[in-house]
């Protein structure tokens, strides 16, 4: 578990809080890279499983937090039900290697405001963030 500032700390009321939840090391840094580049997105911190997603989220407030599915510890859908549950402020949108319809289903049943393929982060990640935070 990786975490920058706190919420009320060195943000603008322009710039939207993300917390990244992927176990993909590698992927998450490679994440963090692509939406450092984005001026209004400002990263809390970094989580390798859901249940370190969720601690974060309760530290940091985020206004979003961009969750893999399948993670150890706790996955994705548990930790977006309980982030959901626990901190209705917090908007989660789930990464998923594929879009399978069951997936989405359950990712949309836990409380997820949408979800992005792993093959689209490029292109749609940032507006996705900028989007669902507004």
């Amino acid at each position: 578990m990786s975490s920058r500032a706190h919420r009320g700390e060195n943000l603008s009321a322009e710039q939207v809080s993300v917390v990244i939840a992927d176990d993909q090391r590698l992927f998450a840094e490679a994440l963090e890279a692509i939406l450092s580049s984005e001026r209004r997105i400002v990263v809390v911190g970094r989580a390798f499983d859901g249940r370190s997603a969720l601690e974060l989220s309760r530290v940091h407030h985020p206004d979003v937090v961009l969750m893999d599915i399948a993670m150890p510890v706790m996955d994705g859908i548990d930790a977006t039900k309980a982030i959901r549950d626990e901190l209705p402020g917090t908007r989660v949108i789930v990464l998923t290697g594929s879009a399978s319809t069951q997936d989405i289903s359950r990712a949309r049943a836990a409380g997820a405001a949408g979800y992005v393929t792993k093959d689209q982060i490029a292109g749609d990640l940032v507006r996705a963030i900028l989007d669902t935070a507004a």
